[in-house]
């Protein structure tokens, strides 16, 4: 088995590299165009936790207003379906249907290490959707009042745009104690591989 999992990571060193580089790249477009998004689901864990990715993750999620969507080239270009690359070969595209409603932004056309944008609206102060992932406990509503305003966080080096009272939306979203309570998804497996190593 690989040394990496047993370090409580799932992706391989250097495609967490190529993930951080997506989203930084990624960060940097939003933040040129004063984007109103955020750190979602749990990547805003990685970022409380470890100021990053989380260690055994393997996409960034981001949150963005749906009214902002058509103030970014890429998002505007393939929101009826296909993709584009961009000037530095990053692929925009936009789910395919049966996966949701929210786009995705690739490392390159072969490597699919990548970030997914939320599209989110208000109404009557809740953030809300159109499409809810029924296997994701954290895909919920929450009050518009953690976005006004928006506050920053530290995210793989940079400063990314975050919900305010962190803390309390990733307890809305994942449940109380949730920021010092890390558990690695599946643990049965790696322990599972431990003792065959040792047989």
């Amino acid at each position: 088995m690989p040394e990496y999992l047993y370090e409580n990571h799932w992706t391989p060193p250097c495609c967490m590299k190529a993930l951080r580089e997506t989203a930084k790249h990624v960060f940097q477009i939003l933040d040129d165009l004063d984007i109103r998004y955020w750190l979602e689901g749990g990547s805003l864990l990685g970022a409380a936790r470890h100021k990053g990715i989380i260690p055994w993750d393997y996409d960034v999620d981001i949150g963005i207003y749906l009214e902002d969507v058509d103030k970014i080239s890429y998002l505007q270009a393939v929101k009826n379906g296909g993709g584009v690359t961009d000037d530095q070969d990053y692929v925009w595209e936009k789910a395919w249907p049966h996966e949701g409603d929210y786009f995705r932004v690739q490392y390159s056309s072969t490597n699919h290490l990548h970030v997914d944008i939320w599209p989110f609206y208000s109404r009557d102060g809740i953030m809300t959707k159109d499409f809810w992932l029924e296997d994701h406990k954290q895909d919920k509503e929450f009050p518009e009042h953690f976005l006004l305003p928006l506050v920053t966080l530290e995210f793989e080096g940079m400063q990314v745009k975050a919900p305010n009272n962190h803390r309390q939306f990733l307890e809305l979203k994942f449940g109380n104690g949730v920021i010092e309570n890390a558990q690695y998804p599946q643990p049965n497996r790696i322990q599972m591989a431990k003792v065959e190593e040792e047989n």
